[in-house]
This record gives C-alpha cells, sequence and structure tokens, in this order.
C-alpha cells in the first residue's frame, strides 16, 4: 500500500483529502503544520507528499525548501494543494521543484487524477529507459508541471554532416547535447605530435559531446563524421533547466549517459596492457557489435586503416600488418577498405 503524507492546518480539508485517498486505497498520514510535516516526512518516508502553502510554523515553501536539502527527501514527489491561484503563485511553486499544483477548491477526481500520474512517473523513473532517443523522448513525455519551460524535443536543431566533416573540435564551446540519429561517427582526442586515438564509435542512438556540457569546459575531444550522419542537437540552456528543476530527470539521465562506462574501461584496460594484434582483434569485435545488423551473414564494413589504427592505438603500419596476418590465417577477407570477418571464433578467442 503506497504512502501519502498530507500536511495541511484546516482540519476540515486534512480530513476530508485523508478521507478521498484512503477509499481509493492509499495509506494516509497527516500533519497539521509544516513544522510536523518535517518531522513525518524524514522519519516516516512517504512515497507522495500533499503540501498546502499558507501555514503556521513553517509554511509551505519553506517545507518543500527544507526536504529538497535533505538527499531522504529531496526526490519525494512534492504536489502543492492551496487557494492561491494566481499565475505568480503557481510558477513560484514550480520553479522551487513542486510535481504538481492543486487549487482549492477541488473534486474528488481531480485530486486522484494527480496522485495517479505521480505515482506513474515515479514507477516510470525506476525502470531502464531505452536506448538513445526513443529513451530520450520517453525521460521528457514524464517531466510535466515546468511552467514557461519549452520542452527539449520541440527545440532541438538538426544538422547533417558529411562524410569527413567535423561535428565539433576539441577546444570548441559545447553547443549542447549531440545525439546521433542516422549515421556512423567517431570521437577522438589528439595528441601535440598529429596522432589520433577514437575513443569511441558511435552508432545511431548514442549521445556524445557531454562530458564537457557537465563539466562546464571546452570540447575535450573531437567527432567527426565517418560517413553521412543526421545530428540532432539539444539546446543546452534548456538541457540543464531540466535537469535541475527535476531531480528524476537528472537521475534518468545520470543512467542514459553512463550505460557503456564498463565498456569504454574494459577498453582503456586493453589499450594499456594488450598486444597489437590482440588489440586489433577487440576492435574489429568492437565494429562488430556496434554495427552487425544481427543477421546471418559475415560482418563487413567499410573503414580507412588510419581509423582502424587510431582505434587500436597503434601506427597506420604495424595495423596493416597484422591484418595481413589475420588475411594469411583466413580470420578476415580485404577488399579494399572494407574488412570481413570470416572466423569470428578465432577474433574473440585471440590472445597476446
Amino acid at each position: 500500500m503506497r504512502k501519502i503524507l498530507i500536511i495541511e492546518d484546516n482540519v476540515d480539508v486534512r480530513e476530508n483529502t485523508a478521507e478521498i485517498l484512503q477509499l481509493a486505497g492509499y495509506e494516509v498520514i497527516t500533519a497539521e503544520n509544516g513544522k510536523l510535516g518535517v518531522d513525518a516526512a524524514m522519519h516516516q518516508q512517504p512515497e507522495l507528499i500533499i503540501c498546502d502553502i499558507m501555514m503556521p510554523l513553517l509554511d509551505g515553501y519553506g517545507v518543500l525548501h527544507l526536504l529538497g536539502k535533505n538527499t531522504l527527501t529531496q526526490n519525494i514527489p512534492f504536489i502543492f494543494l492551496s487557494a492561491k491561484s494566481e499565475r505568480t503563485d503557481i510558477r513560484k511553486g514550480m520553479e522551487m521543484g513542486a510535481d504538481d499544483y492543486i487549487t482549492k477548491p477541488f473534486d474528488d477526481i481531480e485530486l486522484l487524477n494527480a496522485v495517479e500520474s505521480r505515482f506513474r512517473k515515479l514507477d516510470l523513473a525506476h525502470r531502464e529507459l531505452p536506448h538513445g532517443q526513443e529513451g530520450m523522448n520517453q525521460l521528457l513525455s514524464k517531466i510535466e508541471g515546468i511552467h514557461d519551460i519549452t520542452k527539449i524535443a520541440e527545440k532541438q536543431q538538426v544538422k547533417i554532416f558529411r562524410k569527413k566533416d567535423l561535428i565539433f573540435s576539441e577546444g570548441d564551446t559545447p553547443a549542447g547535447l549531440y545525439l546521433l540519429k542516422s549515421g556512423k561517427a567517431k570521437s577522438y582526442k589528439s595528441h601535440e605530435l598529429g596522432k589520433d586515438l577514437i575513443t569511441r564509435m558511435l552508432q545511431p542512438g548514442d549521445f556524445f559531446g557531454y562530458v564537457s556540457l557537465l563539466e562546464d569546459t571546452d570540447q575535450q575531444e573531437s567527432s567527426e563524421a565517418l560517413e553521412d550522419c543526421e545530428v540532432l542537437i539539444f539546446s543546452k540552456d534548456d538541457f540543464f533547466k531540466l535537469i535541475f528543476q527535476s531531480p528524476a530527470a537528472s537521475k534518468q539521465f545520470v543512467k542514459l549517459l553512463t550505460g557503456k562506462i564498463a565498456e569504454e574501461e574494459d577498453r582503456l584496460l586493453s589499450l594499456a596492457y594488450s598486444s597489437v594484434r590482440k588489440r586489433a582483434a577487440d576492435a574489429l569485435l568492437v565494429l562488430r557489435k556496434r554495427y552487425h545488423d544481427g543477421g546471418d551473414q559475415p560482418f563487413s564494413m567499410a573503414i580507412s586503416r588510419e581509423d582502424l589504427a587510431n582505434m587500436v592505438g597503434t601506427a597506420t603500419e604495424s595495423l596493416i600488418r597484422t591484418l595481413s596476418d589475420f588475411r594469411e590465417e583466413q580470420i578476415v577477407e580485404i577488399h579494399g577498405s572494407t574488412i570481413t570477418i570470416k572466423n569470428l571464433e578465432k577474433l574473440q578467442k585471440m590472445r597476446n
């Protein structure tokens, strides 16, 4: 049974609201002023808080402020219940981080719809979101009640990049959050001696360019289209408005952005300790994992030797010699820039 805390100084309103929610199957606890309400929230950990604004000892704004500073309560959905119905009042409540605002007088259905909506969104907040744009769209669909903020999805820029076009360069000021919608791209870092290291091969649905955005620094790497690409750019300002005003959005977005960290850490370990032969095999396996369409045909991909060498972290000449060895061992076929994996098992079992 889900637990709801009602903070309301008016006895009739408090008891009537509690009765409606109890009849709907919720467990209800009540507090007659803001100070007692904060104490109840800290000790009883409700799943939802409904709070009046004008109260003795501590008003509703103060309650929301105190609960928002405590890690135990800052993510509990919060609904204001108030006779203050002016736009400025509603805006103030939502800007402080409230999830909804119900004006008095209200009817039973209005109250129950607001409560059920909060719980549906709470359930969604604990689910894993799909990768890429679908996950972003689901996240945005959950964010309601933030007045005067245009949703990110409605303001995103769409840009087309041709093969070898730079999407952004190391040292650029971040323009926003990037999402690869179609095509292939790479992210890489450049050494002062002119050598590049590919840090990530990007596929449709991948977010990128976010580390510098979140750290408020210039871009720490470059991104380039490997073929014609469509890239969505989410506004920097709107993105920060969203995550700062919605803890649930922040939590889900962190999940979206960090889904591949373990994979990247394994790759860095390989770069440090594996032979060129093993790293070349791993690079081909990474390409297959990211770009194979799942069909029965052997995986093939056109990629320049320079790009593949930059994935492996070796000189182009060393990479070419290693690929020649793989071809002689009938592990791969090579036609121009296209590499086809013939013996997947041998690649997977490659030793140092």
